[in-house]
């Protein structure tokens, strides 16, 4: 099952091991049983560490397996043959139960460990999803670090029977004690926020105390990472705060236009980012959400969401944008319900289901492209005359049997049963005329829309909700910069977000630089009589 390159990666990693493992397999007779047999098999022949056992006789999801320490009962469980994505997560866990040390802090660790109650988690999701991996990553580690946390790892497309049961149709779906707990990508800090009540307040406490930054940061893609970078470098005290350390890189599966490296995936590029952040002196602060920017003559507040306030003489704004909505009526309605934004993540929840995907422009079509192979049909609606994708994409849309290509269609609502979606309605522009279209999922992928809200009225934005900047990166209030997908800078690529971001931060240290200046009283000159 693993190839021969594979395997000596993963047994070189497992060297690392220094507690004994036991791997108990719940199995029966079926395919993927057998499946999940051999891949176990083979891990296990990797290292005289591991010990497998198989079972035929419990109540466990089949096939599935726990990773434990003989004696112990650690609360990891995969449902799920975990290659794909969730290969790494099956790595880690492999060892960090084997005693390869958590890369936590220590004050997240004794959180973690002191979180009063029991938890057992569920978690829906698809080897195909980017996003999932975080959340498994991070429930594993919470169940290894606090034995009143259970958490099992389940493949939606191998448990097709629990998803229709449970209405699971966006992963990651995270259930918590049998109760949907949440949806999307979360890390150990977003979770540690949700079940410690007096997370919040503590966090908030810690923030006020942070002395002011030179250069604050709000904004964790590849726009806010270059900035910290370029601001660290001139030695100045710099700070980053944000929703999510990687932004909507997270949220991309591959990446094959940054300059230098070939091919990577996006929560790869996002992890190569943190790492690289953190090589500086920068105080991140993350899963912090701000709401307030206060400009000011000599310092600069941005408010956090937890009340907290933090001061810098310069700030530089890389917020980034999120996925575009349609805005018509059921679509809130059924969002996770049917209507999705991740092809790559979702779409095996759809198999054998007809879905539609909003949007000609290259992103949807590669979705409609990649959502062929695993549904029944594909109904693709561009509202223009004709589809905006490169030429080579639209060549290989037309060749599909199972795509049907319906231009200058106006989406005018998403129909479902309460429940779920059950079809979409659209305005044919030609004619006029309403067609209603059955189908059980929506892929919306209609561009972005900069994350600005929180902005209106403090900085000059255009039209669009975009940051006016100039060629500097600086905005309409003196000492505030801004960089990346949020601004009026055309192309939004991740390259020039980059780029964006390093010339935010220089534009930031001259402005240092030259206020500095400014300031400065001189000394009275005497002058002679």
């Amino acid at each position: 099952m693993l190839d021969a390159n594979l395997k000596n990666q993963l047994q070189a990693y497992l060297e690392k091991i220094t507690q004994p493992i036991e791997i108990v397999a719940s199995l029966d007779d079926g395919e993927k049983s057998r499946e999940l047999a051999e891949l176990l098999t083979e891990i296990a022949g990797l290292s005289d560490r591991i010990t497998l056992i198989e079972r035929r006789d419990d109540d466990e999801r089949k096939p599935s397996f726990t990773i434990n320490r003989p004696g112990e009962n650690i609360g990891i469980r995969f449902a799920a043959i975990p290659l794909g994505h969730e290969f790494t997560s099956l790595v880690l866990a492999l060892l960090q139960v084997g005693g390869h040390p958590i890369k936590l802090d220590p004050d997240v660790i004794e959180q973690i460990k002191n979180l009063d109650g029991d938890f057992s988690f569920e978690t829906y999701v698809s080897l195909s999803c980017q996003n999932c991996p975080e959340v498994v990553q991070a429930l594993n580690v919470m169940s290894l670090l606090n034995p009143r946390i259970r958490q099992v790892t389940i493949d939606g497309a191998l448990f097709q029977d629990e998803v229709e049961k449970r209405q699971v149709m966006a992963v990651p779906t995270i259930f918590l004690n049998g109760e949907v707990f949440g949806q999307g990508r979360m890390g150990v800090e977003e979770f540690l926020a949700k079940l410690d009540s007096n997370a919040s307040q503590r966090d908030a406490e810690k923030l006020n105390a942070r002395e002011p930054y030179d250069v604050l940061i709000v904004g964790g893609g590849p726009a806010g990472a270059a900035a910290a970078i370029y601001a660290a470098r001139k030695g100045i005290r710099t700070g980053v705060v944000a929703e999510r350390f990687g932004g909507q890189v997270l949220d991309t599966l591959a990446i094959e236009n940054f300059i230098s490296v070939k091919e990577t995936e996006g929560p790869k590029f996002a992890a190569a980012l943190e790492e690289h952040v953190r090589a500086y002196d920068v105080d991140i602060m993350n899963a912090q959400r701000a709401e307030a920017l206060v400009p000011g003559t000599r310092q600069i507040e941005v408010k956090l969401a937890n009340g907290a306030v933090l001061k810098s003489r310069a700030v530089i704004l890389a917020t980034g944008a999120r996925w575009r909505e349609v805005n018509v009526p059921g679509e809130r309605e059924y969002r996770n319900h049917g209507v999705a934004y991740c092809p790559h993540c979702d779409g095996p929840l759809f198999k054998g289901k007809r879905v539609a995907v909003i949007g000609g422009g290259n992103s949807g079509v590669e979705a409609a492209i990649d959502l062929a192979g695993l549904v029944e049909h594909v109904t693709l609606l561009e509202f223009a005359p004709e589809l905006r994708a490169d030429a080579v994409l639209q060549r290989k849309l037309n060749s599909l049997p199972n795509v049907k290509v319906i231009t200058q269609a106006q989406t005018t609502e998403i129909t479902g049963d309460g429940k779920k979606v059950n079809g979409l309605t659209y305005k044919d522009r030609q004619s006029g005329e309403l067609q209603h279209v059955e189908l059980e999922g929506v892929f919306v992928q209609i561009g972005l829309v900069p994350n600005t809200e929180w902005l209106k009225g403090t900085v000059a934005l255009s039209k669009h909700g975009e940051i006016e900047v100039d060629a500097k990166g600086q905005t309409s209030v003196p000492g505030v910069f801004a960089a990346g997908d949020v601004t009026t800078v055309p192309y939004k690529q991740i390259i020039i977000a980059t780029g964006e971001g390093s010339k935010a931060a220089l534009s930031a240290f001259d402005y240092l630089i030259r206020s500095s200046v400014e300031t400065e009283v001189p000394e009275a000159v005497a002058v002679p009589a």
